[in-house]
C-alpha cells in the first residue's frame, strides 16, 4: 500500500526549531515532487514549501521564506522540512503530499497525502 507518513512535529517555543520528515512506503519518491502544506484551525490549507523531483527547484510561501528549508534524501525515500525561527502563527497540522515530477500550487493536484503532524509554537 502506497502511503506517506509525517513525523517530527511537537511543541516548541517561539524562536525554536523543528525538522519534519515525510517518509514514503510502497513507492519510491524518486520521480515525485513533494509539497508541504499546513492547516490551522478555522483556516484553509496552504502550501508552505515544495520541491521538484529533481531537487533543483524549490518554492516557499512568503510567510516562511528564509525560515523554512525543504530538502530530500532519495536514498532514504524521505523529504524534510527544516523549520527555524518558529512563530506562534506557524501553529498548524503539517501535511506532506506527492505528485509526479513537478510541483503544483493547488492541493488538489497532489495524488498522495500523509495524515499530518501537529506543530504547536507556544511559550
Amino acid at each position: 500500500q502506497s502511503q506517506l507518513v509525517e513525523s517530527g512535529g511537537g511543541l516548541v517555543q517561539p524562536g525554536g526549531s523543528l525538522r519534519l520528515s515525510c517518509s514514503a512506503s510502497g513507492f519510491s519518491l524518486d520521480y515525485y515532487a513533494i509539497g508541504w502544506f499546513r492547516q490551522a484551525p478555522g483556516k484553509e490549507r496552504e502550501k508552505v514549501a515544495c520541491i521538484a523531483s529533481s531537487s533543483d527547484a524549490t518554492g516557499y510561501a512568503d510567510s516562511v521564506q528564509g525560515r523554512f528549508t525543504i530538502s530530500r534524501d532519495n536514498a532514504k525515500n524521505t523529504v524534510y522540512l527544516q523549520m527555524n525561527s518558529l512563530k506562534p502563527e506557524d501553529t498548524a497540522i503539517y501535511y506532506c503530499a506527492a505528485r509526479l515530477f513537478e510541483t503544483a500550487t493547488k492541493a488538489s493536484a497532489y495524488d498522495y497525502w500523509g495524515r499530518g503532524t501537529q506543530v504547536t509554537v507556544s511559550p
